[in-house]
C-alpha cells in the first residue's frame, strides 16, 4: 500500500466514526481492561506493515473512543471539531512544522498571527494586546500569571527573570471561591503556594464580590493579582467586570480573565453585554478547543502588556536562526521550544464560520441549553439551580442518592453523557453545550433519556 492509499483509507476510517455519531452510544460501553486486553501486546521484535498497524490500531481503540464528537455529549465544555479546523489539523499534522522559530514554519507562524489578530477582532481584546497559541487554557493562565508576575514585580522594583523569587517582595492574588482549579495550579507551576491566594467569599450566584475585592485590594499594598472569571464552569454566570476593573483601577494590581469558554460570548451580539469591563483586564485565557470546535489542544493567552509577556517566556541560543524582519518570534512568546501549528485549525474554523458564524454557533449553543433546562424542569422532582445565562444548566433531582442515581443511569445508558458536580456541598449534574452538532432533537433524545430513569 502506497503513502497516498494509506492515508486515504486513515480517512475512510475518520470519515467512518463521524458516520456512527448519531447511532454508537456517546460513552464507550467497553471496559478499560477490555481494550488492554486488545493493544498491550509484547512490542514486536521486528517493523510491522504501515497499513496493518492503521488497521488493527482502529479495530482494538475504536470501541472506546467516547463520542465527544457527538451532539449528545455534554461533558467538561468539549466542543467538537468543525469540519474545516479538521481538515486543517490533518494538514497539520502532515506538513509537520515546528513553530518554535519563524526559520522552522513561515506559512505556520503567517497563520497564526492572522488567526490571533481575528481573535482578538471578536473576543473584545486590544488590538495592541501580545498573544500566544498554546495547550490549553491551564497554560494560557501560567502564561499570562508568569506577564502578572513579572510585571508586579517589576513595579515593586524586582525583576524576576534576573533574581528569581527568592527574596522577592511577596505576591497577593486575590481569587473568588469559585475559580476554576487551573487557576491555582497555574500559580503553584510560577511559585506562587496556596499561603499567598486570598480567596474572597463569593455571592449567593457564585460571583466575585466586588466590595469583598476593594477591601481586600486596600489592606494590601504589595504586587497584587487578581483573577476574575467570565463562565463559571457549573453555571455559566459571569464576575460582574465591569465593577471587578472599577476596583482594581488605581491599585496597581494586573487583572485577570478566565474566559476558558464565556470570553466566546464577546462574539454573539446577544451575549456581549456580559463581558463589560472585560476590555480593561490585563491579561485574559481562553480555549478554541471549547467553543470554537477545533481539534484538540488549543488555546489562546492574550496579554494587554507585551514587555512583560515577553520578557517572562523569551529564550536564546546561539543556535537560533531569528528573522530581524519578522513580525514575532513565536519563542517570545510560548512557555514551549516544540509545538505543533495549533493555529492553523483556528485560522480555518474562524474562515469557516466568519463573524456572522461564530455568532450564531455561541447563540445556538446557548439556546440549546435554555431548551434544555426548560425539558428538565419539567420532570418530576427536578430542580434546575441556575440561571441559564450561557450554555451551562446545573440541576439535581430529589435527595442525593436519587441525583447520582440517574445520572449513572444516564451515562450507562450511552444515549448521552455529561459530568457530575457538587454544588453547595451537594451533588449536582452540570450539562455543557459547546458542540456545533447539538440540534433540538439532541437535546430532546437527553431529555428523554433522564425521563426513562425516573
Amino acid at each position: 500500500m502506497t503513502e497516498r492509499e494509506l492515508l486515504r483509507r486513515a480517512a475512510e476510517l475518520a470519515a467512518d466514526h463521524l458516520d456512527t455519531l448519531d447511532t454508537r452510544p456517546v460513552y464507550p460501553q467497553v471496559t478499560v481492561d477490555e481494550l488492554r486486553a486488545r493493544i498491550d501486546v509484547p512490542l514486536p521484535d521486528g517493523p510491522s506493515d504501515p497499513a496493518d498497524v492503521v488497521e488493527e490500531l482502529a479495530a482494538a481503540l475504536e470501541p472506546g473512543v467516547v463520542a465527544s464528537q457527538s451532539g449528545r455529549y455534554f461533558g467538561f465544555v468539549v466542543g467538537s471539531s468543525l469540519p474545516a479546523a479538521l481538515a486543517a489539523d490533518v494538514l497539520v499534522s502532515t506538513w509537520d512544522q515546528n513553530l518554535g522559530l519563524l526559520a522552522l514554519g513561515p506559512s505556520a507562524l503567517v497563520a497564526e498571527n492572522t488567526a490571533g489578530a481575528w481573535a482578538k477582532d471578536l473576543l473584545g481584546v486590544p488590538a495592541d494586546a501580545s498573544f500566544a497559541f498554546v495547550t490549553g487554557c491551564q497554560t494560557a493562565h501560567f502564561t499570562c500569571l508568569a506577564a502578572a508576575r513579572q510585571h508586579v514585580l517589576a513595579a515593586a522594583g524586582w525583576d524576576v527573570a534576573e533574581l528569581g523569587l527568592a527574596g522577592s517582595p511577596p505576591i497577593s492574588v486575590l481569587v473568588g471561591a469559585k475559580r476554576h482549579s487551573t487557576i491555582d495550579r497555574a500559580l503553584r507551576f510560577l511559585g506562587i503556594g496556596r499561603a499567598q491566594i486570598r480567596v474572597l467569599e463569593a455571592l449567593p450566584d457564585g460571583r466575585l464580590d466586588p466590595a469583598a475585592l476593594a477591601d481586600a485590594l486596600a489592606e494590601d499594598a504589595g504586587p497584587t493579582i487578581v483573577c476574575a472569571q467570565a463562565g463559571e464552569v457549573n453555571t455559566g454566570v459571569f464576575d460582574d467586570l465591569e465593577a471587578v476593573a472599577d476596583a482594581v483601577e488605581g491599585t496597581g494590581a494586573w487583572l485577570h480573565v478566565d474566559g476558558a469558554f464565556g470570553l466566546w460570548a464577546a462574539a454573539a451580539p446577544s451575549l456581549g453585554h456580559l463581558l463589560a469591563g472585560s476590555e480593561r483586564a490585563d491579561s485574559w485565557a481562553t480555549d478554541a478547543h471549547k467553543w470554537l470546535n477545533v481539534p484538540y489542544d488549543c488555546g489562546i493567552a492574550f496579554c494587554a502588556h507585551p514587555d512583560p509577556h515577553r520578557e517572562a517566556m523569551t529564550a536564546h541560543a546561539e543556535y537560533y536562526v531569528r528573522d530581524p524582519d519578522a513580525i514575532r518570534e513565536p519563542i517570545d512568546w510560548t512557555p514551549e521550544h516544540s509545538r505543533r501549528a495549533r493555529a492553523v485549525p483556528v485560522y480555518a474554523a474562524l474562515r469557516q464560520l466568519g463573524r456572522s458564524g461564530v455568532a450564531d454557533l455561541v447563540e445556538r449553543s446557548c439556546a440549546r441549553a435554555r431548551q434544555f433546562a426548560a425539558g428538565i424542569a419539567e420532570l418530576p422532582g427536578c430542580e434546575v439551580l441556575n440561571d441559564v445565562v450561557l450554555n451551562q444548566v446545573l440541576f439535581r433531582f430529589g435527595d442525593d442518592d436519587a441525583t447520582s442515581r440517574t445520572l449513572a443511569a444516564v451515562q450507562a445508558s450511552g444515549e448521552a453523557w455529561m459530568s457530575g458536580t457538587e454544588w453547595d456541598g451537594r451533588p449536582a449534574i452540570r450539562l455543557s453545550v459547546s458542540s456545533w452538532r447539538t440540534t433540538e432533537q439532541d437535546v430532546d433524545r437527553t431529555v428523554a433519556a433522564f425521563r426513562a430513569w425516573l
